[in-house]
């Protein structure tokens, strides 16, 4: 997609414009946009200053050699790469490589920023301080960026608007707040989120005037909330799929009679939390724990579901229904 708007590639069909002109027929260099590849694609016989200052000295861009140096240096430090400005790519670490990239796309003034995973070899920490560098320059460039990641948390985080990708077609396109809490579809779902959404097949059973789900083998304590009943009324079958956040799901090792049993299954402690997967009805649930939690495998254990918070998909489709929650409901045909 990227090389598509960049030029570098033709569409076999459709159009891409824009400003409102269409810009198939023109050539990379007519289209004004800067590329971050993932792959750094540095030219090695240049230093890291000359690398990124290589756009303000193409024909087309040229600019003063003053201007340059004042741009080069500003995006160094932005960066935090001034240091390196004399350094030759082959002395370079793959996450200083892939700052210098940044940096020969930040330096100009396109039309737009296309960006193939910036930040995928850097390291943990820098890459969330690039993260928040990413917020504020963009804010400060007002220039349309699109920006590809696999990384969910990049995407809520620096994201307008996010189209979520699967097998080369658009699933869903929202702000991080549609794709996160009224996914379009399971494959949206479970692509944010860590750990995974669960999402278990529920039967709905009607009694006493309630909606229930009879979920893992349970019908009398999951009621459907009000808020989301008629939607899945009005979608007519008689089986859906419920997806729970783990945050969403609270445990506890001494059960009361609106509990669901189960039995631990595994334990990951990742630092200040853990993952905590425990088996029911045939089925593994993902929850989060206490890091320092004291659990065996096989341990009983009681869960409670926030229904709630539920998000509701059709059982064939996979698509979304309805969710009931802060972020109010929506239904989807």
């Amino acid at each position: 997609m990227l090389n598509l708007i960049a030029g570098i590639l033709v569409p076999e069909e459709g159009v891409i414009t824009m400003n409102g002109n269409v810009v198939n027929s023109l050539e990379p260099e007519d289209r004004n946009v800067a590329m971050v590849f993932e792959n750094y694609a540095l030219y090695p016989h240049l230093t890291v200053f000359e690398n990124i200052a290589s756009p303000l000295r193409s024909p087309k861009y040229r600019q003063p050699e003053g201007k340059i140096r004042e741009e080069v240096e500003r995006v160094a430090k932005i960066l935090r790469i001034d240091w390196l400005l004399q350094r030759l790519p082959s002395e370079l670490s793959n996450g200083q490589r892939q700052r210098v990239s940044l940096g020969r796309a930040l330096v100009r003034n396109p039309e737009v920023f296309l960006m193939d995973e910036p930040l995928t070899h850097l390291d943990a920490k820098l890459r969330h301080q690039m993260r928040a560098e990413f917020k504020e320059m963009q804010a400060n460039l007002n220039t349309t960026t699109i920006y590809v990641t696999h990384d969910y948390l990049e995407a809520l985080s620096l994201a307008d608007r996010i189209a979520v990708l699967n097998q080369g077609r658009i699933e869903q396109i929202g702000t991080p707040d549609e794709i996160y809490y009224r996914p379009a579809t399971e494959f949206v779902a479970e692509a944010f989120g860590e750990p995974e959404i669960n999402i278990l097949t529920a039967g709905l059973v009607n009694k006493d005037g309630w909606m229930y789900l009879n979920l893992l083998g349970d019908s009398d304590h999951f009621a459907v909330p009000g808020r989301v009943r008629q939607a899945l009324e009005e979608h007519g079958a008689d089986t859906v799929r419920a997806g729970f956040r783990p945050k969403d799901i609270k445990y506890s090792f001494t059960g009361d009679p609106s509990m669901l049993r189960a039995s631990v299954y595994s334990f990951e402690p990742l630092g200040a939390k853990a993952i905590l997967t425990v088996q029911a009805d045939g089925q593994l649930i993902r929850l989060i724990a206490a890091a320092d939690l004291d659990v065996k495998p096989d341990q009983p254990i009681y869960l409670k579901f926030n229904v709630e918070e539920a998000i509701f998909f059709d059982s064939g489709t996979g698509r979304f229904i309805a969710r009931a929650g802060e972020k109010g409901v929506r239904s989807v045909g």
